[in-house]
């Protein structure tokens, strides 16, 4: 068993950053951009301007990196949430599931099996439909330390 999968996670620690590295380079980037658009306002010449071009590409792939790994990890969370609820509750609640938002469904992944059910219910009732406060009445936090 991993070392992640023995601490435990709760409200205050459930939050997923980015490395320092991957902020790091895109401050770089935007910092070279900028630069590059400042040198290019100066001095104009063809070269100045691709040189901009080349910059603001840059800040883009980096920024799709990030995005795109969220959106596959968006994506798996549905199934792995979709799966997970038809086996607690049964198939005749697929439809139920359906009328979740995504950010609800990523809040709800964070309860045990056991609270999940009363949970899901309180969320479709209306009792509670924010993220942050489905995940605050979590007790029993199905950890998940790996997330992008």
């Amino acid at each position: 068993m991993s070392a992640t999968a023995l601490r435990p996670q709760s409200f205050e620690n459930h939050r997923s950053w980015p490395p320092a590295a991957f902020l790091l380079a895109g401050l770089v980037l935007a910092v070279e951009c900028g630069h590059r658009a400042w040198i290019a306002v100066r001095h104009p010449a063809v070269w100045s301007i691709f040189a901009v071009l080349v910059a603001v590409a840059l800040l883009l792939v980096w920024h799709a990196s990030r995005r795109r790994a969220q959106i596959v990890q968006d994506r798996l969370i549905r199934l792995e949430m979709q799966l997970r609820l038809e086996r607690l509750l049964g198939a005749g609640r697929s439809a139920d599931v359906a009328r979740l938002e995504l950010d609800q469904l990523v809040a709800l992944r964070f309860a045990s099996d056991a609270e999940l059910p009363a949970l899901l219910g309180s969320v479709l009732e209306g009792a509670i439909l924010r993220p942050d406060d489905i995940k605050r009445r979590v007790k029993d936090w199905h950890a998940d330390w790996l997330r992008v």
